[in-house]
């Protein structure tokens, strides 16, 4: 047997040491990795562990807004308007909900909706957040996610505990106490159109703040919508606070983590008296009553009396006393949010419209009380105080008859007496005067018209400037008012006539008419328009103004119901003063003139016959009455008067004649204002101290009462 032997080459390695060499290489590299490793964890725990333990901390904190009370509204004499309360609140906690199942979390809200007496589809719409798909804008959540999400307000204290008590059935819900809006009502005002109302803040708002940096809305702000409670928003609302909150993985809260306060907001302190407002409001509310009660001559039938409004101003400062509107609505609606069958109501033209406030919104032809104006831009246009001119039954242009109010005739007379009986022809014969030597090319928009000029530097045709929103700005139909018509409408009537070439029924053959000749400002428009007839239109407010301008001199102010702001101190923020923003150019001979005029409506003219037995020897009230005439609707009532102080107007749309309709109501304000008690005045049962507004503001005191301000006589 042979054995062989093997010998290594010369030149290889020996195959243990090569092993040897790897096992090295491996170990060192194991061992850089766990250096690196540790390391790392070092840097990590002792180098920066105070900022990633911070890091940590910020993440299990989450921050909720705490919204601050609200600003009181306060009437001159520091009666509370609107004011503050606490309600239960049901909220959600949306991130302990989302961890649910689906069906759990059905379960769960229809039984919130049980408890709380609403609806599934309700409390579910209420947890969803603005942009997330279903979401329905005004109901949906703005503020943060991680904040309660309050599905019903206001809710019963008894089902408040019971949710607090039977937490196993109600995981994710809370029930707590918040502040919400209140209307104290003093002497059982309603004063809905001037006060407003709040509503959620859109996303819109939101964003347009952000955008600008206001720090006092945030996405679960209420907002005001209307009134004085948007005007002044920015006072009332305050400066929310802000509470941080830890919370678990599960995101439930833990406990406070700190709190930064909020700042209530500040007290709005109005030109408003209640007692007032409280007499304005039942007189308008009892007219419109007794109107629809009495059968209208013209139409056998009972007035409609749709709507009405009045306004107490104090004639020397354009700031408003009273103010009223009919209808009108329960500002507590809104209120923990408003049903859509309410909201429905409010906008509906079958219940009048509500939200619609006539003394500021409200567009009406002014009748006769047009006619003190008018009578103003005569006298600085050609005529004087001694012109007399016919009053017959009717005047006649082109083939038709402008008619007076019940076709009465009171022979030549002059301005004052023109007034004083409310003659209709006296003012046609001066319009249509006017239209034919300046105006009588039907075509020029251009052609001078006194009548028109003397309205506007009235205020008319404009805003007056009210600190309250969504005012109207009234018409004045002259001749470009009547081109721009023509031109937006024209088409429309065109095709109107074209389709019935030969009906004699009124739209097509006034469609025919206007399709032609509708741009043309004809003698017959000219005579409409110097007694408020015609398309001119204005607010309440407007007429209230311009009689205050006759009380006052002739000074236009810009009307206010703000008087000063308060913060929650009691230090003045901002007194709001008043503002003449225009002056009639009229004679101060021819006003006095007109004043004079007045005072006999009062006393012996159209209004006369109501006023009997009142003190005009002590209350210099003057006046003029209106019957507007409006095509297809009864006659619209008007009372406007004053004295030294005060305006007092009132309006009753398709509620008959102005002293027949509104008289009494107007003479009850009066007595009211001064403490007329028959025939004398007892300056005690005045409804303001002193019969006139205060100039001082009310006093609040550090235990929170408000005292009235100071007679000046103290």
């Amino acid at each position: 047997m042979r054995v062989e032997s093997f010998s290594r080459r010369p030149g290889t390695a020996d195959p243990s040491r090569r092993s040897l060499l790897r096992l090295v290489v491996v170990q060192a590299l194991v061992l850089s990795l766990f250096a690196t490793l540790f390391v790392r964890l070092w840097y990590l725990q002792v180098l920066t562990g105070e900022s990633y333990q911070a890091a940590a901390a910020e993440q299990s904190v989450r921050e909720l807004v705490v919204q601050p009370p609200r600003g009181l509204i306060v009437d001159a004499q520091g009666r509370p308007l609107v004011a503050n309360r606490t309600s239960w609140v049901v909220s959600v906690d949306r991130t302990l909900l989302q961890k649910m199942d689906g069906e759990t979390q059905e379960v769960l809200l229809r039984r919130v909706a049980r408890t709380v007496g609403s609806s599934y589809k309700d409390v579910l719409a209420r947890t969803l957040l603005c942009g997330q798909e279903g979401a329905v804008s005004g109901t949906c959540w703005n503020g943060s996610p991680f904040q309660p999400l309050p599905v019903a307000e206001d809710v019963e204290q008894a089902v408040a505990v019971r949710i607090l008590e039977q937490r196993e059935d109600f995981p994710a819900i809370l029930a707590e106490r918040q502040t919400v809006r209140a209307y104290p009502e003093p002497f059982g005002i309603n004063a809905a159109h001037l006060l407003g109302y709040l509503s959620p803040i859109t996303e819109e708002e939101l964003d347009e703040a952000e955008a600008e940096g206001d720090t006092t809305v945030h996405g679960a702000s209420d907002v005001g919508r209307a009134g004085l409670e948007r005007q002044y928003d920015r006072y009332l609302r305050g400066e929310p606070g802000y509470q941080n909150v830890a919370v678990d993985s599960m995101g439930r809260v833990l406990g406070s983590a700190g709190e930064v306060e909020g700042v209530a907001g500040d007290t709005l302190v109005t030109t408003l008296d209640a007692r007032v407002q409280a007499v304005v409001e039942q007189q308008l509310a009892q007219t419109i009553r007794t109107a629809r009660q009495t059968r209208d001559r013209v139409s056998g039938r009972n007035f409609e009396a749709d709507s009405g409004a009045a306004i107490v101003m104090d004639a020397r400062d354009g700031s408003i006393v009273a103010m009223a509107s009919e209808p009108t609505y329960d500002p507590g609606v809104w209120v923990g949010g408003i049903r859509s069958r309410e909201l429905a109501r409010l906008y509906s033209e079958k219940a009048g419209t509500p939200l619609l406030s006539r003394a500021t919104q409200g567009q009406f032809a002014p009748g006769s009380t047009w006619k003190p104006f008018m009578t103003a831009a005569a006298l600085g246009a050609g005529y004087n105080r001694d012109t007399r001119l016919a009053c017959s039954s009717s005047f006649r242009v082109g083939n038709r008859d402008f008619k007076n109010y019940e076709s009465g005739a009171y022979g030549v007379i002059g301005f004052d007496k023109a007034l004083e009986v409310s003659c209709n022809t006296f003012f046609y014969r001066i319009g249509h005067a006017y239209w034919q030597r300046f105006g009588s090319n039907v075509s020029d928009v251009e052609a001078r018209d006194p009548l028109v000029k003397g309205a506007k530097v009235f205020g008319f045709g404009e805003e007056t400037g009210i600190d309250l929103p969504g005012e109207a700005s009234g018409r004045i139909a002259d001749r470009q008012w009547k081109r721009d018509y023509y031109e937006a409408n024209k088409d429309y009537y065109c095709r109107v006539g074209r389709k019935n070439p030969s009906s004699n029924a009124f739209l097509p053959k006034f469609a025919r008419e206007f399709c032609v000749e509708g741009f043309a400002y004809r003698a017959g428009d000219a005579v409409n328009f110097s007694i408020g007839q015609g398309d001119t239109i204005v607010t309440p407010l407007q007429l209230t103004r311009a009689y205050a301008s006759l009380a006052n001199g002739g000074t236009l102010y810009r009307p206010r119901v703000g008087k000063a702001v308060v913060d929650p101190e009691g230090r003045l923020v901002r007194r709001i003063e008043p503002e003449a923003v225009g002056g009639v150019k009229t004679a101060k001979r021819d006003l006095a003139y007109i004043d004079r005029a007045l005072q006999g409506v009062s006393s012996r003219g159209t209004m006369s016959w109501r006023l009997g037995g009142f003190p005009l020897d002590q209350v210099n009230v003057r006046a003029k009455t209106g019957s507007a005439e409006v095509y297809g609707k009864q006659s619209t009532s008007w009372v406007a008067s004053y004295d030294d102080n005060y305006v007092v107007v009132m309006m009753v749309s398709q509620g008959g004649t102005g002293s027949g309709t509104s008289g009494p109501a107007i003479r009850t304000i009066w007595e009211s204002l001064y403490g007329v008690r028959g025939e004398r005045v007892v300056p005690a049962r005045a409804a303001m101290p002193g019969a006139v507004p205060p100039s001082g503001l009310p006093t609040f005191a550090k235990d929170g009462e408000i005292l009235p301000p100071a007679r000046e006589e103290d």
